[in-house]
């Protein structure tokens, strides 16, 4: 399920978000009285360029359950970095029994993901990634491991900046031969 709501803004209120819903699954309780059913939804959502969140959400009826998760999954939004149309780095991401890799793929080359892992990715606005899903295949395991990796890609220039920046204060330590306070 696809939706691009209109009156659905990010925060700063520049890019409409868009709304994924991955599954949704029937769950049900055993009470005294029989069984009490309610359904979960795991929904996406992302401006499509560089900006992502997910969510579950659980209710007695499907809208109301889709409702939940795109609200959960507004709070829950992070910035991607990209380079260029792909991702800046190779990575492996695990949560629960699902690991999920993801490679950064040429120019041209597309999403090559399954549904769980392409609903986060295409709405990350990464456009040439290649990916997979191993272990286990639920898609909320596999949309949460899927959005720990994205949440710790960093960017390889602002990374190697930082280094270089501490490396000349430790440098700048040992020259002098006294260390500030701390």
């Amino acid at each position: 399920m696809y939706r691009r709501r209109d009156d659905a803004f990010s925060e700063d209120g520049e890019l409409p978000l868009t709304e994924r819903v991955v599954s949704i699954s029937r769950v049900s309780k055993v009470v005294k009285g029989g069984r009490h059913l309610s359904f979960n939804a795991i929904v996406v959502v992302g401006d499509e360029q560089s900006r992502v969140g997910i969510g579950l959400g659980k209710a007695a009826a499907v809208p109301d359950a889709v409702r939940k998760g795109g609200a959960v999954a507004r709070k829950n939004m992070i910035t991607v970095p990209l380079k260029g149309s792909t991702i800046p780095h190779e990575l492996v991401a695990k949560f629960g029994g699902s690991i999920v890799m993801l490679k950064p793929a040429s120019p041209g080359t597309g999403v090559i993901a399954g549904s769980s892992v392409r609903a986060v990715v295409e709405l990350a606005g990464v456009k040439d990634i290649l990916t997979k899903a191993r272990r286990s295949t639920n898609p909320v395991n596999v949309v949460k491991a899927t959005f720990k990796g994205l949440a710790a890609m960093k960017d390889p220039e602002e990374e190697l900046s930082k280094r270089r920046r501490v490396s000349e204060m430790s440098e700048h330590t040992r020259v002098s031969g006294h260390r500030e306070p701390a």
